[in-house]
Order: C-alpha cells, then structure tokens, then sequence
C-alpha cells in the first residue's frame, strides 16, 4: 500500500506490542517506588540497552521494527528511574514487613513459598518478586513472624502464615 494511503498512527507499533509501561498501571498519585537492587538492575539493563543492544539495530535499516521495540524498553526504563523513589533497605530488620522484604510463608495445606516485595517495575511473579500493589503484598505489608494473614484476590481468600522475614542488602 502506498504510503499516500496510510495514516502516521500506522506507521507506529500498538501499546501492546511496545509494552505498556508499569507506570501506567500505578494506582492514581502512589508512588513509583524501586528497592535499591532493583533501581541498579533497571539502570544496568538501560546501559546495556543503549550502549551494547542499540548500536548494531540502528546501523541495519532492515531491523527498524526491532529498533522501535528496544527504544520502546529504553523509554519505559528511563522514565521508571526518572520517577522512581529508591526505598533504602533498613540498617535493622524491622519486626514487621515492609517494602523491600522477603517473606516465608506457609499456607494452610503446609506448604511453603517466598515473595520479596518490590516495586511495580521490578516485579516478576515466577521468580517471587510481587508488587507492593499486588493483593499478596498489602496482606503481609506490617505483618510479624507468625502472624496470619489472608490473601484476598480473585481466586478467592488464602490464609497465610508468616515464617521468617529477611532483608537482603
């Protein structure tokens, strides 16, 4: 099709495709907040992306949607870092969870998992880094070792025990 016959927004890749940015989905006026490990990950992965990633994409005209997606990730990256609020890791453990925080759990039938507690942008559900936003992470924010607590999501309510909270530096 000529492009006489095209409109500019064609010309660009749909949200999905470019990713949505975390930013978006934050409840109105939280905060984007960031652990410090997770703050130096994003700007390793932006370095990464602009100094290594970029290069070899934008010199190969052929590889341009390739090159939208990656500064796509660069664009979500920065403006994540830009806004973000680093949340140091406490010199003492606190007695009760707070954001940053790995905590064991054990459900009802005995059985035991882990969720670090982390920002909406170093979130990732298979390696057990939750949202500070997501329904497990406000059940055990300010919970103590031992405590119980329950879950509340679509899947219905879960009760929860609290086994041990940690700290990572």
């Amino acid at each position: 099709m000529s492009k006489a016959f095209t409109r500019e927004s064609d010309d660009e890749l749909p949200e999905a495709s470019t990713g949505t940015s975390m930013l978006a989905t934050l409840p109105a006026g939280a905060k984007n907040y960031l652990t410090e490990r997770g703050a130096r990950r994003l700007r390793e992965e932006l370095s990464r992306l602009v100094q290594v990633d970029r290069p070899p994409l934008s010199a190969d005209p052929k590889r341009a949607g390739e090159l939208r997606l990656l500064d796509a990730r660069i664009q979500e990256l920065e403006d994540n870092l830009f806004s973000a609020e680093i949340v140091p890791t406490p010199d003492e453990p606190p007695e009760r969870v707070t954001f940053g925080a790995t905590v064991t759990v054990r459900d009802g039938d005995g059985r035991v998992a882990r969720y670090t507690i982390v920002g909406l942008a170093e979130s990732d559900a298979s390696a057990g880094a939750v949202s500070w936003i997501s329904p497990i992470a406000k059940a055990l924010i300010r919970a103590r070792r031992g405590e119980r607590v329950t879950v509340r999501s679509p899947a219905g309510e879960e009760e929860l025990e609290v086994v041990d909270i940690i700290y990572e530096h």
